[in-house]
C-alpha cells in the first residue's frame, strides 16, 4: 500500500463528512416523512433567503436538478407538510415567491442545532486566518463541483 498525498488525505476527510452530513439529512428526512431531496430544497430555500434571493420554482429546479414536475412535486410535499408557503410576489402578482415556514425552522433546528453549535464552537477555537482559509477552501471546492458535476 502507498502512502496518500496530504491533499487526498483532505479530500478524503471531506468525502467523510459530506457522508456524515448525508446521514443526518437522511435521518432528518425519514423522521419527519420527508424525501431527502425535500431536504434539499429546504436548504437551498434557506440558502435563498440568507442571500436575499427570491426562491421560485425554477431556481429551485435548476439548483436540485429537477424538471418541472419534479419540482412541483417537492413543492407540493412540502407544502403538505407545513414546512414551505406559496405567496404571490408583492412586486409582480404573477410570481409565486417560495418561503419556508416557521415550524420547517423549529423542525430543522431541533435537529441539526447541535451540529450549527458544535462546528460554530469549533471554528471560535481558529485564528481569523484559519477561519479565512477554511472558508477559501470550502468555497473553492463548491466551485470544483460545480464545474465538474452534471452531464
Amino acid at each position: 500500500m502507498h502512502e496518500e498525498s496530504a491533499e487526498l488525505r483532505v479530500f478524503h476527510l471531506l468525502r467523510a463528512v459530506t457522508v456524515e452530513y448525508g446521514l443526518r439529512q437522511g435521518e432528518f428526512a425519514a423522521r419527519n416523512d420527508m424525501h431527502p431531496t425535500d431536504v434539499r430544497a429546504l436548504i437551498r430555500l434557506l440558502d435563498a433567503e440568507r442571500a436575499g434571493e427570491d426562491a421560485t420554482a425554477g431556481l429551485l429546479g435548476a439548483a436540485l436538478g429537477l424538471n418541472s414536475a419534479g419540482t412541483t412535486a417537492v413543492i407540493d410535499r412540502l407544502e403538505r407538510l407545513g414546512l414551505l408557503a406559496r405567496v404571490r410576489d408583492a412586486r409582480d402578482r404573477r410570481r409565486v415567491l417560495l418561503t419556508v415556514t416557521d415550524r420547517a425552522r423549529e423542525l430543522g433546528w431541533a435537529h441539526f442545532g447541535p451540529l450549527i453549535d458544535g462546528t460554530a464552537e469549533l471554528l471560535n477555537g481558529f485564528d481569523e486566518r484559519e477561519r479565512d482559509a477554511v472558508r477559501r477552501f470550502l468555497t473553492g471546492v463548491r466551485e470544483v463541483l460545480r464545474e465538474t458535476g452534471g452531464e
